[in-house]
């Protein structure tokens, strides 16, 4: 085990995999402490990070690769900004070739999609230390690619997803707040470009894993985007009457209503609104005429119990929420 220590020798690929599999499935305790030690003295070593690309190619092991990944996540989360550049625009390079390698083909993508997960984590850390500053066009790259491939503008899309959720949810405590404003700011300026994929995919697409995946994508960005692009475009009406209609994306359908719903925006908006609550009510009176929840612990009880659920929590949203008809329009109050 020693020898992977050793960094001036040829890494022996096939020897990590053997010590990763020792810390993760051998039944003797002292075997795992030393692989762990091993393990651990390996990565702590400031020579570590230019060792993945090898084996991410080599090994068998996917604890392996995710390991090398880790690697290379606290390199990027610690270390970026002392590196040379050159080593900076070549590891973004691969990981952005690899990442591309592995998502343009469906059954690459369903297969390697654990592995995708880490890698596509790995891009959004370097795509906050580098963007905009030193990637001013990282989004209209990422679009432009997305419309090539219906693969690959999956997977596109969960990047963008991981963007949003990073820059405007966990972003507190983990930048500066200047950084903060800087991504933020960054998102707002381009996500035209963003919108506008989402709508062509949601206009045009026919695979239903892409459209199921960017309507999780469009539900993260719900919180924060400019209001303009919910209620001045296609995007209510294609959730409410395109997408709540097919069973398979009801669920994340009535997400993205009950996020809608609980925006807090004053009166600016009030008649979409009304529209969009009185419309809901029409579509679920068409599709739940008299809702019967099954005690049988059935597949169909329990995506039904789950739409229900999103269903009461739009509905709690919108009655809580002054500006809704049935806080202000006796006519609606049926409802």
């Amino acid at each position: 085990m020693e020898k992977l220590l050793n960094f001036n020798e040829p890494l022996d690929v096939n020897l990590l995999d053997m010590v990763v599999n020792t810390m993760y499935s051998s039944a003797n305790a002292n075997e795992r402490d030393t692989a762990q030690k091993v393990l651990t003295s390996f990565k702590e070593h400031p020579d570590s990070w230019m060792r993945v690309d090898t084996i991410l190619e080599y090994s068998q092991n996917p604890n392996t690769k995710y390991f090398a990944l880790q690697i290379l996540e606290g390199v990027i989360r610690y270390r970026w900004k002392i590196l040379p550049r050159d080593q900076c625009e070549g590891i973004k390079q691969y990981i952005v070739n690899l990442i591309v390698k592995l998502s343009t083909e469906d059954a690459v993508l369903q297969r390697e999609r654990l592995l995708l997960s880490k890698l596509n984590m790995v891009l959004v850390q370097i795509i906050k230390q580098e963007w905009p500053r030193n990637w001013e066009n990282f989004i209209p790259e990422i679009v432009t690619a997305s419309k090539s491939n219906e693969a690959l503008c999956e997977n596109n899309m969960v990047i963008l997803r991981l963007m949003s959720e990073e820059v405007f949810d966990f972003s507190s405590g983990q930048m500066t707040q200047a950084k903060i404003k800087e991504l933020k700011n960054s998102f707002n300026k381009e996500f035209s470009l963003v919108y506008q994929l989402c709508e062509f995919i949601m206009e045009h697409s026919q695979k239903a894993t892409l459209i199921g995946v960017t309507l999780q994508t469009l539900l993260r960005f719900l919180n924060w985007i400019p209001l303009g692009y919910i209620f001045e475009t296609k995007m209510i009406d294609n959730l409410l009457f395109k997408f709540f209609p097919v069973p398979v994306f009801r669920n994340v359908s009535l997400e993205c209503l009950t996020e809608v719903a609980s925006l807090s925006i004053g009166n600016l908006h009030d008649q979409h609104f009304e529209r969009l609550f009185v419309q809901f009510m029409g579509q679920l009176r068409g599709y739940y005429p008299q809702i019967q929840i099954s005690r049988a612990p059935t597949r169909t009880a329990a995506k039904k119990n789950r739409n229900l659920c999103s269903i009461s929590v739009y509905s709690s949203a919108a009655s809580s929420n002054p500006i809704y008809p049935s806080q202000r329009s006796p006519r609606t109050n049926r409802y």
